[in-house]
């Protein structure tokens, strides 16, 4: 019986594939044959979106073909959206950035025909994506020409424009404008709900934070960054996670940390081959797996990462970031084997390629490699020379580090105490490891001195700001409440005392005219006023008292629904004062009313206790649960940011327990006065 429907699939997957390749076959042909350009173009068109889901290489083929022949007929922006479409399999999985860079200068040269600022601002944003690879200076003016360019209804494109300038930015070791650019990515990003992309910004600033020389507080906020992946399933990040976290354990000396995360980067590499990562990635992570079997003395190991290396390349040259990798893993491997010209050879290239890129930490590599060839040749005067680069750009980078990681605490992230004794302390130890230098770099750390002095100030300032907005929020929210309940209490008295009377002199009047079935109308209509009147204002406060009130509200609850609801309640009246008791029964009211609406329990209990010093309410119940960090952070939970309002403002404290399938319990505490 399991055999037929699973034939009955596999044939119709057969018929389907066959019928699509038909199509693909008819519409390839009509492209080759007709001489009517609209024709081909639509033909193209079929082609491309059949070729894009079975087959990379006619994908990017026809796709260029097409291009070309809107050019041609002068239909520029049917050109810029094929280009646009079809820009990351050719600049990043096909790795021929050179080639996008061409085909977009060339739609570029008639951008006055372009009047959709979507298609132009994205010209420019995948022209910065190709230049990433080639040049960063070119790729961060490309991304200012995107951001000039979208409009308001881009703001997406716009996100992504600061995001890739953050990550420029930050390999070319301007950590001020890349904090700036992170920043603005992650507001955008926020304020369109992209939890992914949230994700890239807060993995540049954490990048950062390594890149500044705080490596083990960039490994901390990594490593919630990884369970925050793998959460959400967002897996193709791993590779890159791991591997900047393997490098960061190097940096600290812990060998045996940097080996498990470099092979934890490369077996996620491997199980993610199939979402078409790009090759950089491998190529990363491959190199530095060749450095470190080179170091170990493992050269067959070394080798076999080494060919994958070597294989990559034959089709990404144009790549100067794979091709620094390329250059350096086999400079490095021809040094392990005492073949020093040809690694000198590999070296010298690859700081040619590092210094047209501009990105520093590979330069910096590259003098070190030079040195180290160069002194083992013999060669000890262009050994020395590769040796002071080396140094004095480390130096440069170290002090641009010093100077700017404060301002970058400052625009970016944390204000609490604990990271500004990080960056003190940080910095006072790299000070006195650099005491014994010459009289220039005394100056210089003179200078840095001044700098993180005046940061401190504008830090301290900062959190004095921020304490400050901080109260007066939670005095507006305290008085918005104490309105809100005024206002509650006004409308309710001019239902009772208004709308209600008027409904029974009606209802009198219909009494004596015997109209029974108007006369119960005026009656539900009368009983719904009261309802809406007693839930804008809990007169039954002022007639019973807290303790009566709020067993009146169980009672309903026990009556009216299909909650099973018991209850333990002290009697706390006259403990507080008429807002204190409103603000409990309201308290009280809106976590029964939120066990109602979404917990879905069959039971739920209430207790009040009353204490020497406290009064402590406690709510159970025994459904669904939720992620109460989650719950809060949600902008449309307004109902948990009321709950800890109305709790601050009796100074209380509010505890909440709550696990998928396992209940949720809400406890409050009340200080007695």
């Amino acid at each position: 019986m399991k055999a037929v429907p699973k034939f009955l699939f596999i044939l119709f997957i057969l018929l389907t594939t066959n019928s699509w390749s038909q199509d693909m076959e008819y519409y390839i042909n009509l492209s080759e044959t007709t001489t009517d350009r609209h024709e081909k173009l639509t033909a193209l068109d079929s082609v491309i979106s059949r070729a894009k889901v079975t087959n990379l290489d006619d994908f990017i083929e026809y796709s260029l073909k097409y291009i070309e022949l809107a050019k041609e007929m002068d239909s520029v922006e049917a050109a810029a959206r094929k280009m646009i479409n079809v820009h990351y399999s050719l600049s990043s999985v096909k790795n021929e950035p050179r080639q996008a860079l061409t085909i977009i200068d060339g739609i570029l040269a008639r951008k006055y025909k372009i009047t959709d600022s979507y298609l132009l601002g994205g010209l420019y944003l995948k022209r910065g994506g190709s230049n990433y690879k080639l040049n960063l200076n070119d790729a961060v003016e490309d991304y200012k020409m995107a951001i000039a360019s979208f409009s308001e209804k881009d703001s997406v494109f716009i996100a992504d424009a600061y995001l890739f300038s953050g990550q420029a930015y930050s390999n070319m070791g301007k950590f001020v404008p890349a904090g700036e650019s992170y920043r603005k990515a992650y507001n955008y990003f926020e304020a369109l709900k992209d939890y992914e992309y949230m994700f890239y910004a807060q993995q540049g600033i954490t990048t950062m934070f390594s890149m500044n020389g705080f490596h083990e507080k960039a490994m901390k906020e990594r490593e919630k960054n990884i369970k925050k992946i793998e959460s959400l399933e967002l897996t193709h990040h791993l590779p890159t996670e791991y591997y900047n976290q393997a490098l960061d354990y190097e940096k600290i000396g812990n060998t045996i940390k940097y080996l498990e995360y470099l092979f934890k980067a490369k077996d996620a590499i491997d199980n993610s081959r199939e979402n078409n990562m790009e090759i950089s990635n491998e190529m990363y992570v491959y190199a530095e797996l060749v450095d470190y079997y080179c170091e170990s003395g493992q050269l067959s190991a070394a080798e076999e990462y080494l060919a994958l290396i070597n294989q990559f390349h034959e089709n990404s040259q144009d790549d100067l970031i794979t091709s620094s990798q390329y250059l350096g893993a086999n400079a490095k491997y021809h040094f392990t084997r005492g073949e020093y010209d040809i690694a000198l050879d590999y070296a010298q290239q690859k700081l040619v390629k590092a210094e047209t890129l501009k990105y520093e930490e590979n330069i910096l590599s590259s003098h070190k490699l030079l040195s180290d060839i160069y002194y083992a040749k013999g060669a000890f005067k262009s050994a020395l020379e590769h040796e002071k680069a080396y140094s004095e750009l480390k130096d440069y980078i170290y002090n641009k580090g010093v100077a700017n990681s404060l301002a970058y605490y400052q625009t970016l992230y944390e204000t609490e105490k604990n990271e500004k004794e990080l960056v003190e302390k940080s910095s006072n130890i790299q000070l006195l490891e650099k005491d014994n230098q010459t009289f220039k770099k005394l100056m210089i750390f003179g200078g840095v001195a001044l700098l993180l002095l005046f940061g401190v100030i504008l830090l301290y300032r900062n959190q004095l700001y921020f304490k400050n907005k901080k109260i007066l929020q939670e005095k507006f929210s305290q008085e918005l409440i104490v309105s809100q309940e005024e206002e509650r209490m006004r409308i309710s008295k001019d239902l009772h005392d208004g709308l209600g009377q008027r409904l029974l002199v009606i209802k009198n009047k219909m009494i004596a005219t015997g109209d029974a079935e108007t006369k119960n109308m005026i009656d539900e209509t009368i009983e719904e006023v009261r309802s809406i009147s007693r839930d804008l204002h809990p007169f039954q406060l002022q007639e019973m008292g807290i303790t009566k009130a709020l067993e009146h509200t169980v009672t309903q609850i026990d009556e009216n629904t299909t909650l099973f609801i018991s209850s333990e309640i002290d009697n706390i009246d006259n403990i507080f004062n008429q807002e204190g008791e409103v603000n409990i029964y309201r308290i009280v009211q809106e976590s029964l009313s939120n066990v109602l609406k979404h917990a879905k329990a069959e039971a739920s209990k209430i207790s009040v206790k009353k204490m020497a010093n406290f009064v402590v309410i406690s709510i159970k119940d025994n459904g669904v649960g939720f992620d109460f960090s989650e719950k809060l952070q949600n902008v449309k939970s307004l109902g948990l940011k009321t709950l800890m309002e109305r709790t601050r403002f009796l100074n209380g404290q509010m505890k909440v327990e709550s696990k998928a399938n396992n209940g949720t319990t809400l406890q409050f505490q009340f200080p007695i006065a």
